[in-house]
């Protein structure tokens, strides 16, 4: 291996890192305590592709 690349190694694995911590962090701020409200019957109904009901949103 090159000077070069064992040099660029290191960089590399620190960026990945951070991006990782930092993506972490994100999540932890911003989207663990969110929840999605599913309905069973409109679920299956999406699935199924049945036309929505009035109202219902899309």
């Amino acid at each position: 291996m090159p000077a070069a690349e064992r040099r660029l190694m290191p960089h590399l694995v620190i960026a990945v890192a951070v991006k990782l911590v930092v993506l972490a962090g994100l999540w932890w701020g911003f989207v663990r305590d969110r929840h999605v409200a599913v309905d069973p019957e409109q679920a299956a109904a999406h699935i199924a592709g049945e036309p929505s009901r009035p109202g219902a949103r899309p």
